[in-house]
């Protein structure tokens, strides 16, 4: 893991479990994730509702590494992680049935990342 001079120390102990995890697990996924969490805040991404509705199915699981904002309407039922949400994001997805997890919730729930799929 590279140096990070990130100044969240929530950021950096997300980034710290990660790559454990991902050393635990044999899977990329997480560590793909830490990586682009390590990319500075206008680096970031940004993934707006409208988004999740055009390319995402009925149960998919998502993880966006950045934030997830409330632009558009959500139609699908799923279930979307990110690091950050807007509070309109979060009605939202529940509004659509779907479901909001911090990332490090899914990791603890999927360790191997099997079926989750990374937006942005």
């Amino acid at each position: 893991m590279k140096d990070t001079n990130k100044t969240d120390s929530e950021l950096r102990q997300l980034v710290v479990d990660l790559c454990k995890v991902s050393s635990e697990s044999k899977s990329q996924l997480w560590r793909r994730v830490a990586d682009d969490l390590l990319k500075p805040t206008r680096n970031r991404r940004l993934v707006n509702i409208f988004k999740l509705d055009m390319f995402a199915q009925d149960g998919d699981v998502i993880v966006v590494p950045g934030k997830v904002l409330g632009t558009g309407d959500l139609h699908r039922k799923v279930t979307v992680a990110a690091f950050s949400f807007s509070d309109s994001a979060v009605a939202k997805i529940k509004e659509a049935k779907g479901t909001v997890l911090t990332i490090k919730e899914l990791v603890t729930k999927n360790p191997s990342g099997k079926d989750v799929r990374v937006f942005g």
